[in-house]
């Protein structure tokens, strides 16, 4: 008899689950990832309750840096984006409105449209009851850690300490993923622009995640109306590589791409892209992006570009680690004791951008303790010069990312970054500040005295901590839990987990 019993009580909680949210306005449900103290949201400080109150700018129109939400167009289907817990109304609801594309030519009959919307129906009821289950989690203290005796045990890695915001949730968010996950790969599209990717170069990570979603080990399903995001395989590197540089001619491309998918299926225009994801390590990923506006506005981006002066937005975008895959394999890990670590802060590197431009005019050839290289002397080994050094100073180039972070959490360095407008690669669940340093660029003449002014005891725990996070930054083959694929596939889902798809025909069948 409990047999029977119990899967209609979870039948039942779930529908409660699902109608609890729909009668409540969205800006008193989302997932808390961090501290219980609602703060202010910024670039350094983010979390999908932080929600950034600034409209992407318009790349179309230089001059307007903030422009109104995009007109969402009629249609009988929408996405509602779940709003912060921190008083601020940040949701973003696709209204009903015109498609920016045709009708899709999708055809299906009435029981397979009808068994569509029911797995739609059950998927969106689990995903209410995972966004409740982390809400009450989220209620512990920031330095709970999951134990043995609990649920959350993990023989592979138990996350803890002050390396994450909020470790229990993000080991539950985490381990939710494992069993929700779906993604669906769209087959279209021809080889070399689609389904591939460089994988040697500093663009390298680009086609390492879509090889590996192609190959169809992270979560892939061929089941389109079982996926909770659709991966579009598109390689902004191949598009200027074998098409073009030109703007228009980049445009064309994805626009075309677009129009196909939302022809041949229903999932785009269901939402208008918000379920839907692309990714890019090139600097022109944001921009390839504007050229359709769904796909920049609603889209998830996964971007290594992730600046917010370009319409990079923390609550929907994800930040790609900028990684140099110089041989298709990172450099490795492991560094010295800090005892050992003669050197205070090192950086080798071109001189672009205006950043490194102040940093090279202050500190080149100035100070012993701040060692800064345009050009790295010979026979010195660059991973070597990583390891010697406390600090490993990571500026920003002539875009915001830059491989050096990745590469000092390699080699076991403090990262310092400098930048204007960088969102670091998963801050919604690692607490940045613990284990490296932030540097405006107008203190730039201070380094020193800011890094001489932590301790040897601060030192010590945020190397240690350092060491932690390491994990999370490792490209594996074949991909390990906790890796980066796996990361960035847990920032995609956090993402997904406050979009909430609705099905209109499907409500209206059950009214």
């Amino acid at each position: 008899m409990r047999h029977v019993v119990l899967p209609i009580l979870t039948m039942i909680a779930a529908i409660v689950v699902v109608v609890i949210i729909s009668s409540k306005p969205s800006s008193e449900w989302n997932i808390i990832l961090i501290s219980n103290s609602p703060r202010p949201a910024s670039a350094n400080d983010i979390s999908l309750l932080q929600h950034t109150p600034a409209h992407a700018p318009d790349v179309h129109s230089p001059n307007t840096s903030t422009p109104p939400p995009p007109q969402m167009r009629e249609d009988n289907r929408s996405s509602n984006r779940l709003s912060s817990s921190n008083g601020v109304n940040s949701s973003t609801t696709l209204k009903k409105s015109t498609l920016i594309f045709p009708k899709p030519r999708f055809s299906s009959s009435s029981s397979s449209s009808s068994s569509s919307s029911r797995l739609l129906y059950k998927l969106e009821a689990r995903l209410a009851q995972v966004r409740v289950s982390l809400r009450s989690l989220s209620l512990f203290k920031n330095n709970r850690t999951p134990t043995t005796t609990t649920p959350l045990f993990d023989p592979d890695y138990v996350p803890q300490g002050l390396s994450y915001r909020n470790p229990l949730v993000f080991h539950r968010s985490y381990i939710e993923m494992e069993k929700w996950m779906k993604i669906y790969v769209y087959e279209e599209g021809e080889v070399p622009i689609f389904h591939g990717g460089p994988s040697r170069s500093i663009y390298g990570t680009e086609g390492r995640f879509i090889y590996e979603m192609e190959k169809g080990t992270l979560y892939r399903t061929w089941d389109p109306n079982k996926a909770l995001v659709f991966f579009m395989p598109f390689s902004v590197v191949r598009i200027i590589r074998y098409v073009s540089r030109d703007r228009q001619a980049m445009g064309r491309v994805l626009r075309d791409y677009i129009t196909l998918i939302s022809h041949k299926y229903p999932f785009w225009n269901r939402t208008l892209g918000a379920d839907h994801f692309m990714l890019s390590c090139n600097d022109w990923g944001p921009r390839a992006s504007s050229f359709v506006p769904h796909l920049f506005h609603n889209s998830i981006r996964v971007l290594c570009n992730a600046n917010t002066s370009e319409g990079f937005k923390p609550y929907k975008d994800v930040s790609f680690p900028e990684i140099n895959m110089r041989t298709g394999q990172y450099m490795g890990v492991g560094g010295g004791s800090p005892s050992s670590r003669s050197i205070l802060a090192f950086f080798a590197g071109g001189l672009h951008g205006h950043i490194r431009y102040l940093l090279m005019n202050q500190w080149k050839d100035k100070d012993p303790d701040i060692q800064v290289y345009e050009q790295f002397p010979r026979g010195v080994s660059y991973q070597d010069m990583m390891r010697k050094s406390k600090f490993c100073l990571c500026p920003s180039g002539y875009e915001v990312a830059s491989p050096r972070v990745a590469e000092a959490i390699y080699a076991e360095c403090i990262p310092v970054l400098i930048s204007d407008g960088y969102v670091p690669p998963f801050s919604d669940v690692l607490d940045w500040k613990s284990f490296s340093v932030e540097i405006n660029v107008k203190d730039i003449p201070m380094i020193k005295e800011i890094l001489m002014g932590i301790s040897t005891k601060q030192y010590s725990s945020m190397q240690r901590r350092v060491k932690q996070v390491q994990r999370h930054f490792v490209v594996n083959a074949p991909p390990k839990r906790y890796d980066f694929y796996h990361m960035i596939l847990h920032s995609i889902w956090l993402r997904r987990l406050n979009i909430q798809v609705q099905d209109h025909d499907h409500d209206e069948t059950h009214s």
